[in-house]
């Protein structure tokens, strides 16, 4: 109805479920180098038996008449291996394994990899030193396991947001901070970046941290039947590009994410997923690739081709409104039918319900804290039962509450946070730090099992956590 809006009114449409910020969210730097400089530098790992295996490869620009020196230093500064060129491997005798946090006593154990360049000029000699945080670890997946460093790995995480009250998607160092100690008090070992890659230094701090990460492209809202065709296609090839370019040496990232609930059941979705995913593949040959999918299992062209299924499901929230007996059923029904038909390890990539804080009722009413408590409760019944199988890993929607685009269904946007968005917690933080301590006891590898099978006491106690700050 033209007449019912100025003319050249305009709003911009998004088919996602976040508030599109405008402006520069991050630092941007500007700095120089030399005229021969160190370009980039690719590390993958391995592990044989005790040794450590690390195989670089480094690239160089401005000249091809160069020196290169590589050393690995352990955290107390020790060169534990060394080596010459352009590419190689170091070996690293008895060496200290990258784990996620609660997988181990001495998770997240980072080398140094030192790069020294000296190059001949015109001008003279040049040189260029870079130094890279290294984690030695591998990922594997079988058809009903996830495996870091060989050792069943369950994620037990939440799907987050770069969003706040404040500063909107800006980049801030103090809710960062924030933020990663509200993890480690919640017991989380794992996080997805939903829907986009997040800051360097998110990624840096899980490194750190031990905290295992789901790497997602900016692939959301790919939703029409011509966000498959080729000029699409071929920039989603461009952004895996980029993607796996920026993440490839971070240890915390074990697996790809191509893309957030697309329309993976409409026909050209197949040769899309298919030739997206063999793509990232050859880009990174060591890591697992998926998409996170909403789609029946029978008509999901795409899953075909993923590693690990992620599936999405909002069972007595999105549907059956208020019913949350019928959880159980259709969440097993769920999980059966994705395994009956791929045979590959399945991840609840998304779960959850709506609640503002403070707002209370029994029985339980949507929105309230305690339907949004009974309902994760009535799928831990069942991840329960199926993780026992092949599902290995349950990630929360959301971490925090966060901001939308103004519609009837959000009320001052999403509210599925088991944080506010200030990030006080909400009665199903609790909920969540008591189950992920638990999964953590019981999932943690223990090379001293063999030695201690009787024993009864938890290697991790929930008296023994972070306080909440």
């Amino acid at each position: 109805m033209p007449l019912w809006y100025p003319k050249g009114y305009f709003v911009q449409n998004t088919n996602f479920d976040f508030f599109n910020y405008a402006g520069l969210h991050r630092p941007v730097l500007l700095y120089t180098t030399p005229t021969t400089y160190i370009d980039d530098i690719t590390i993958t790992t391995n592990v044989d038996q005790d040794t450590g295996l690390v195989y670089y490869q480094i690239f160089i620009q401005g000249s091809d008449h160069f020196q290169l020196e590589v050393y690995l230093l352990d955290k107390d500064g020790k060169v534990v291996a060394q080596g010459t060129g352009g590419q190689g491997q170091l070996r690293v005798p008895s060496a200290h394994l990258w784990w996620p946090y609660m997988m181990h006593e001495h998770p997240a154990y980072l080398y140094s990899l030192e790069v020294r360049l000296t190059a001949q000029t015109a001008a003279g000699p040049v040189s260029d030193f870079y130094t890279l945080p290294v984690g030695i670890r591998t990922v594997a997946v079988t058809k009903n396991q996830f495996l870091i460093n060989g050792k069943p790995f369950y994620f037990h995480g939440v799907n987050k947001h770069e969003d706040a009250d404040i500063r909107g998607k800006g980049f801030d160092w103090p809710l960062l901070v924030k933020d990663f100690n509200l993890l480690l008090w919640l017991g989380a070992n794992a996080f997805r970046t939903s829907h986009y890659p997040y800051a360097e230094e998110v990624m840096q701090l899980c490194d750190q941290y031990g905290i295992v990460v789901i790497d997602e492209s900016p692939g959301v809202g790919i939703v029409l039947v011509q966000s498959y065709g080729n000029v699409s296609l071929q920039h989603h090839l461009e952004v895996m590009e980029e993607l796996v370019r920026r993440d490839k040496n971070h240890p915390a990232v074990v697996m790809w994410s191509v893309a957030n609930e697309p329309t993976s059941f409409l026909q050209p979705a197949g040769y899309y997923f298919k030739t997206l995913i063999a793509h990232t593949k050859a880009l990174d040959p060591t890591r697992p690739v998926t998409f996170v999918t909403n789609a029946n299992c029978e008509a999901d062209l795409g899953a075909p081709y993923v590693d690990v299924i992620c599936v999405n499901s909002y069972y007595s929230w999105y549907h059956d409104y208020g019913h949350l007996e019928v959880i159980p059923l259709q969440l097993a029904t769920q999980f059966e039918d994705w395994y009956k038909t791929y045979q590959k390890p399945i991840i609840q990539s998304e779960y959850g319900a709506d609640s503002i804080a403070a707002f209370h009722h029994d029985p339980p009413l949507m929105f309230s804290e305690e339907y949004q408590k009974s309902l994760l409760e009535q799928y831990h019944l069942v991840l329960d039962e199926k993780r026992k199988e092949y599902v290995v890993g349950e990630l929360i929607w959301n971490f925090a509450d966060f901001m939308t685009d103004q519609s009837p269904q959000r009320v001052l946007g999403n509210k599925k946070g088991i944080f506010t968005r200030q990030r006080q917690p909400k009665s199903t933080a609790f909920l969540l730090r008591e189950r992920y301590w638990k999964l953590a006891n019981e999932t943690r590898y223990q090379p001293w099992a063999a030695k201690s099978l009787c024993e009864k006491e938890p290697v991790y106690s929930v008296k023994q956590e972070l306080p909440l700050h």
